[in-house]
């Protein structure tokens, strides 16, 4: 009987200190709960606080990438604006520094003064000039011109030569009287212009003959040079300025006036002629008068 009480005790002591185990072990364990659960709570709230610092980060670099291109499109355009400034004051200056005049309608139209003489003459080299002729000055930006088209003849087996270019107000003037005297002033005025409102002075223009011509005039519509001019002369800023049926003078295949290669050009593919435009047309070319 003794025996049994005591195992009796013993499974109650040893049930007793199972039971304090477990709860030891149970408090220890929810102990440990909540204190990782505090820890999870801790770090999720340092997540969400790192999250919203990394999206005002995000933030903040956004802005300054919208403002640095926001930035950059104001430089841009003020960039398109500084070169358009610059493109049109080098316009303004290329305008101011040539003659407005070597675009003028004159031949009855304008009238230049006695003092008009073109900025700077040079002289036509004399293997282009025909022996018989005289005034073989040319505007000095319009020689290149010209002798490209001369050198361009010869290259095609047209040995075209000059025989009268600029001549001043006075020359005109004293060419016009002798006419006159010769022809009578009716006829003269038919195909030489008064002093002021001949292309001549402008220093651009030229009588062209050949060997074969010589000083008949009349004969040059005849010759092949008369024919590669119509077809080529264009290419060197060329025109013809009284074809025929105009209203200014007669008929003269041999005067050719120089209004830049842009503007023959077009005169040449619209099959139009420098006095058929108003004055205002011809003044957009003056521009690219010696381009």
């Amino acid at each position: 009987m003794k025996s049994s009480t005591y195992l009796k005790f013993d499974i109650q002591l040893v049930t007793l200190v199972f039971t304090v185990v477990a709860l030891f072990l149970a408090g220890y364990v929810a102990f440990e709960y909540r204190l990782l659960s505090d820890e999870l709570k801790i770090s999720e709230e340092e997540n969400l606080e790192i999250s919203a610092q990394l999206e005002e980060v995000r933030k903040e670099r956004f802005d300054l990438s919208e403002l640095s291109k926001y930035q950059q499109s104001i430089i841009d355009s003020f960039s398109g604006q500084i070169s358009s400034i610059g493109n049109t004051v080098g316009t303004l200056e290329k305008l101011a520094q040539t003659d407005k005049e070597l675009l003028k309608k004159y031949s009855k139209v304008y009238f230049l003064n006695e003092n008009y003489v073109p900025a700077k003459l040079t002289q036509v080299e004399e293997r282009y000039t025909f022996d018989g002729g005289e005034n073989f000055l040319i505007h000095a930006e319009v020689w290149p011109y010209l002798k490209k088209l001369l050198d361009a003849a010869r290259a095609s087996g047209i040995e075209l030569l000059v025989i009268s270019a600029f001549r001043s107000f006075d020359t005109q003037a004293s060419l016009k009287s002798g006419y006159r005297v010769i022809y009578g002033a009716g006829t003269a005025n038919q195909f030489s212009a008064d002093q002021g409102y001949s292309e001549h002075q402008l220093g651009t223009s030229v009588d062209f003959t050949t060997a074969a011509v010589g000083a008949v005039f009349s004969k040059f519509k005849s010759d092949p040079a008369y024919q590669w001019l119509i077809n080529n002369a264009h290419q060197y800023g060329f025109v013809l300025s009284y074809p025929e049926g105009n209203t200014y003078y007669k008929f003269e295949p041999w005067h050719w006036r120089f209004v830049g290669v842009s503007l023959a050009e077009m005169l040449h593919t619209e099959n139009k002629y420098f006095y058929d435009l108003d004055q205002r047309e011809i003044d957009a070319y003056l521009i690219k008068l010696f381009d």
